[in-house]
């Protein structure tokens, strides 16, 4: 369970942010996403191969 801490000034709009932002942090979305279809263990070691070397790639751009 998500719990949010409003203050009492707090507008609605920031206390729903928050609440988005926490429910993304959990992942839920995500595992549903990947649950609809199989994935074969090669694929996905490809596919975060990939995110690796592009993330990698993207910190040496930052840096230099």
């Amino acid at each position: 369970m998500i719990v949010i801490n409003v203050k009492e000034n707090e507008s609605l709009d920031k206390a729903l942010k928050k609440f988005k932002k926490k429910f993304e942090k959990t992942g839920v979305v995500k595992e549903l996403r990947a649950r609809q279809a199989f994935e074969k263990p090669c694929i996905r070691r490809r596919q975060q191969l990939i995110r690796a070397a592009y993330r990698e790639k993207m910190q040496q751009v930052q840096e230099g």
